[in-house]
C-alpha cells in the first residue's frame, strides 16, 4: 500500500507540521502521539494487505472455478 499524500510532504512542511505538533500537545507528549501514530499506520498497512490477500485468493477460487467448467 502507498499512502500518495505522505510522499508528497516536504521537508519544510514536516518540520511545520512538528513544530505545530510541539505546540499544541507539548514535548512531553510527542513521543505517545508518535507511537500511537505508527502503531495505527502499522494496523492500516496490515489490514490493507488482507484484504488484498483475501481478493487475490477470491479471484484464484472463481479463475479455478471457470476453468474446470
Amino acid at each position: 500500500m502507498h499512502v500518495g499524500f505522505i510522499s508528497k510532504i516536504g521537508s519544510t512542511e514536516l518540520l511545520l507540521i512538528l513544530v505545530v505538533a510541539l505546540l499544541v500537545f507539548g514535548p512531553s507528549k510527542l513521543p505517545q502521539i508518535g507511537s500511537a501514530i505508527g502503531k495505527g499506520i502499522r494496523e492500516l498497512k496490515k489490514a490493507s494487505r488482507d484484504i488484498t490477500e483475501q481478493m487475490e485468493a477470491a479471484l484464484e477460487d472463481e479463475s479455478g472455478e471457470e476453468k474446470k467448467s
